[in-house]
């Protein structure tokens, strides 16, 4: 090999895994989320890129078992700054790793890369598991990456994975999950849509709301959590809940909702004005874009305690320091005696369930809560405070 040479990013190995794992791993996912996976039965022998819906932490394994041999997921850095675990990762199935949040051109020529090579690359256009039960917002910049690919085009559904494993949900719940391919684009075809129409298809494809579609799944404690993605009361505004068992409370008000096996939402002690999760949520969004974040700027609009981390990307992570105390205004966040101000930072992105990553020029620092942190609302602010600054008093647009 030449110097300078690069290594195939596809290794015999990645083959080796898919067949002795994908056994044991289809077994797991059926017991444990009662998912019913749907073979691709037309792969034959040519690479794809897939796009997906995402539901929940365990997606990348039921589109895995609905294809033969290895795919190559587009995975976030948070991924890949675990220290061994990362490492071990890597060898067994190579993500191709990309930045949260911000333009990423490394991770774009890595794909191309991989494709060459004749891999099939899977990703979440949404980039980011839904908190609302329906697909989230799709950045209108995939359409031009898989046109470069020139890959035929999977779009690859999962319903009901919010109602088994919600995002803001430790426990898994009893119910019925599917994953299927919706729709293959050729090249052919993909070549005949403009990006905006490509994008169209895209969205209109893996748009998937599980709250009305009807599915059952039981929890006894099928609310715990939920204040990880709710922080606006429609009776008393900004706030913090507590759940327990199926209810959710709103430490301000006291108003109490109770979370019904079936994904709707009953008002316990005066009447809930909305149905679901996803009119809760998108309510919830609308009450941030009406604010003027110029208006919050001397008293916090919410303190929590969290640790303060830095983000060695692709390496490992270093605490800065425990339980630090984190204030949240409009117009920055304050951690310990560090300031943070929105202008000074290029993004914020929600990493798993409890935790907000901030891009600062080239470092990446790492807020986690305790089990009850709601880091959506970090994200939510930081990009509604960048619209207002920007005058796009109109733009809806709160991170994801």
């Amino acid at each position: 090999m030449g110097a300078g040479k690069k290594k195939k990013w596809l290794k015999f190995r990645h083959r080796v895994v898919r067949v002795v794992l994908g056994p044991p791993v289809h077994l797991y996912c059926r017991l444990a989320y009662g998912i019913r996976i749907t073979k691709f039965r037309e792969q034959e022998k040519r690479p794809y890129l897939i796009l997906m819906n995402h539901q929940t932490a365990f997606d990348q394994f039921f589109v895995g078992l609905a294809f033969r041999g290895p795919v190559y997921y587009v995975a976030s850095e948070d991924l890949f700054s675990k220290g061994w675990v990362s490492s071990l990762i890597r060898w067994l199935v190579e993500p191709i790793p990309i930045k949260k949040q911000s333009g990423d051109v490394g991770a774009v020529m890595n794909c191309l890369r991989v494709a060459r090579e004749g891999g099939t690359i899977a990703m979440a256009p949404e980039g980011n598991r839904t908190y609302s039960g329906k697909t989230e917002y799709i950045n209108p910049a995939v359409a031009p990456l898989a046109r470069k690919l020139g890959l035929p085009i999977v779009l690859y559904r999962i319903e009901g994975g919010y109602g088994v494993h919600p995002r803001w949900s430790d426990a898994v719940r009893r119910g019925k999950m599917r994953g299927y391919v919706s729709r293959v684009l050729s090249p052919e075809e993909v070549a005949a849509l403009t990006n905006e129409q490509l994008c169209a298809v895209i969205e209109k494809e893996l748009y998937v709301d599980d709250t009305v579609a009807g599915g059952v799944y039981r929890h006894k404690r099928s609310a715990e959590y939920m204040e990880r993605a709710f922080y606006v009361c429609p009776h008393c505004g900004l706030t913090e809940f507590y759940s327990k068992g199926d209810t959710v409370t709103c430490r301000r008000c006291g108003a109490a909702v109770r979370y019904l096996p079936d994904l709707r939402l009953e008002g316990i002690d005066r009447p809930w004005p909305f149905d679901t999760t996803t009119a809760w949520y998108e309510y919830q969004s609308q009450f941030v874009n009406r604010m003027d974040t110029r208006e919050h700027t001397e008293v916090p609009l919410f303190t929590d305690t969290a640790d303060f981390i830095e983000v060695i990307v692709y390496h490992n992570k270093k605490l800065l320091q425990k339980n630090a105390a984190v204030s949240l205004y409009g117009d920055r966040l304050t951690v310990g005696d560090r300031v943070f101000r929105f202008a000074d930072i290029s993004a914020v992105a929600a990493v798993g369930r409890n935790k907000v990553n901030l891009y600062v020029e080239k470092q990446v620092f790492q807020l986690k809560g305790n089990p009850r942190f709601n880091g959506l609302k970090y994200v939510h602010l930081y990009y509604r405070d960048k619209n207002v600054q920007k005058g796009e008093f109109d733009a809806e647009f709160l991170g994801l």
